[in-house]
């Protein structure tokens, strides 16, 4: 069999209960990976998955952190590095919404979700490449079309997943030379339970100025991932791929 990672490669994926986190874990274990589940909250969601991968033939480890909480990202570390030694490959896909429009919106939602979406992703993105400094690795973030072209309703994530953005183009200039690559892959519209919860109205004029005329599946995202993560886009670093039907132009 062909794996795009060397077998027994060390993969963590935060939010990985559902959706593109899960799916993104049962492709990096379908190429090879060994995956650490990080999940806040689904327990049961989360040792469903990590059936799925040890079915595989793939070992699982499930660790449950609240990426926006600092003690608990430095543990969840510490018993990765404990436990199984240094990741290799991180998938930041950890994310919340709490929409409304900037003029009604509370500042307890607004950090709401910079605190898990942005935060958390400093958080892990840190304690990551810590792991990697001694020999290389590959992180990708998750971030999402929001932060590029902006969305109504949508001020704090999308200011959330634009820093997320510039977060990773930034660390991918300090962390290069030590062997690091670091990228970001920003979903559309994807057939998760966040889309889910859009009025239909506004998902119908969504699909009008998608030029494939449908939503995304978490598989398609998290095929995209596992090949920005891999070998495969060994000379690919500081980039962000979009994954959204063409909605948004290059």
């Amino acid at each position: 069999m062909s794996f795009l990672f060397p077998e027994g490669t060390r993969a963590l994926v935060t939010g990985a209960s559902r959706g593109i986190g899960a799916a993104t874990a049962l492709a990096l274990a379908e190429h090879g990976c060994d995956v650490v589940l990080n999940y806040r909250a689904s327990a049961a969601k989360a040792e469903t998955v990590a059936e799925q991968i040890r079915a595989l033939g793939r070992k699982a480890l499930l660790v449950q952190a609240d990426v926006g909480d600092e003690a608990q990202v430095i543990a969840m570390f510490k018993r990765i590095r404990t436990e199984w030694g240094p990741i290799q490959v991180a998938v930041l896909n950890s994310g919340v919404t709490a929409d409304g429009h900037l003029a009604a919106m509370s500042s307890a939602k607004w950090q709401e979700v910079i605190g898990t979406n942005l935060t958390g992703s400093f958080l892990t993105a840190r304690e990551a490449t810590k792991q990697m400094y001694a020999s290389g690795g590959s992180l990708v973030l998750i971030a999402s079309t929001s932060g590029i072209a902006g969305r109504a309703g949508q001020a704090n994530y999308a200011a959330s997943k634009g820093g997320v953005i510039s977060l990773a183009k930034t660390l991918s200039y300090e962390v290069a030379p030590r062997g690091i690559r670091v990228n970001v892959v920003a979903p559309g519209f994807i057939a998760t339970d966040m889309v889910k919860k859009v009025p239909p109205a506004q998902l119908k004029e969504a699909l009008q100025v998608i030029p494939l005329g449908r939503t995304g599946t978490p598989a398609e995202v998290a095929q995209a991932a596992v090949f920005m993560a891999s070998p495969a886009a060994s000379y690919i670093t500081g980039k962000v791929l979009t994954v959204d039907g063409g909605m948004i132009p290059n």
